[in-house]
């Protein structure tokens, strides 16, 4: 089959790799689409995964064809998404239902062969069933729709919330769209490419801005949650929170990246600090907002390549140009 690969730091390429097959409870899933994320270039830049060469690509959906010895859940076409979480389930953090924190944590296509290619396994647990009315391709945003319900469930917010949101790509827009549906009095979107705010207005944002202060809220915001990754949104973003608010570093900053706070105002204002990790508990819970019509899939995905172009989808996304875009293979 075709694959994308990873080889070394900062080379990714496109080659025949033997077709997979299912242990007795996994299936082998033909690949619709499969999605791009800030993982993918910490993979690249030679971040997170344990060892290289890799086929990338943990947010996929796709039409199982081939079925383990012990599954009886799944059939040979059924359309599913795929949760590429992978927890041992034995450790101190597992046992106290912190599988995103798992000591010996794996993903598909971060630690074992994804979904950036013709066919991926995936245990049959990991993968949930899409209804009639779901497009496979458009399914591919189940998974980083997961990781934003993730963060809501750390956030626990209060009705009436003045948000404040630092990023419109993907993962920015669906905080966005999630903060207008837990009972948000206030969405404002800060992104220094004014071409991605666009997008943000148009799903109904309350103010958007390529700096914080136009918005004028000298007060700061309830919840403020950096969507970037980047140094210099997450240090503005700290000075935003207002009293009692809470900070969720929500982006994949790299590992060096380092910011200064200011303990005296957390303690001073009680300012919350926290994180939010990847999936738990929350992919079927996105999966069925999804099915609902939470998030527009001809809005949020702007591209959909070949998957022979993936390494120059990479590079698209990391100049920051359009905003999910999905491999098709």
């Amino acid at each position: 089959m075709k694959a994308a690969v990873i080889e070394s730091v900062g080379k990714a390429v496109v080659l025949e790799v033997p077709d997979p097959s299912p242990g007795p409870r996994e299936v082998v899933v033909e690949v619709a689409a499969c999605g791009l994320c800030g993982t993918d270039l910490h993979i690249l830049q030679g971040e997170f995964a344990p060892t290289l060469p890799i086929v990338p690509g943990h947010e996929f959906a796709g039409e199982v064809v081939g079925v383990g010895t012990a599954v009886t859940e799944l059939t040979v076409g059924d359309r599913v998404a795929v949760d590429p979480s992978l927890y041992c389930h034995e450790c101190r953090y597992c046992r106290t239902g912190h599988n995103n924190l798992c000591e010996r944590w794996a993903a598909i296509g971060v630690t074992t062969a994804g979904g950036a290619a013709q066919y991926a396994v995936a245990p049959v647990a990991n993968c949930v069933r899409l209804p009639e009315h779901i497009r496979t391709q458009d399914a591919a945003l189940v998974e980083p729709l997961s990781c934003a319900v993730r963060g809501y469930d750390v956030l626990r917010t209060r009705l009436g919330a003045h948000v404040l949101i630092y990023g419109s790509g993907t993962m920015g827009l669906m905080m966005l769209e999630l903060a207008k549906r837990t009972g948000a009095a206030r969405v404002d979107v800060v992104d220094i490419n004014a071409q991605r705010l666009s997008t943000a207005q148009l799903l109904g944002v309350s103010g958007s801005a390529t700096n914080a202060d136009e918005l004028e809220r000298p007060q700061g915001w309830d919840v403020v949650v950096d969507a970037t990754g980047n140094a210099a949104a997450i240090q503005d973003g700290l000075d935003r929170v207002a009293k009692a608010g809470t900070f969720l570093q929500f982006g994949v900053a790299d590992y060096a990246t380092r910011v200064t706070i200011d303990p005296y105002r957390v303690y001073n204002q009680e300012i919350t600090i926290t994180g939010s990790m990847a999936v738990l508990h929350s992919f079927e819970r996105a999966a069925e907002l999804f099915a609902a019509g939470v998030l527009d899939p001809e809005v949020l995905i702007s591209d959909r390549l070949p998957l022979d172009q993936y390494p120059q989808a990479l590079d698209q996304f990391a100049s920051g140009v359009g905003r999910k875009i999905v491999v098709v293979p």
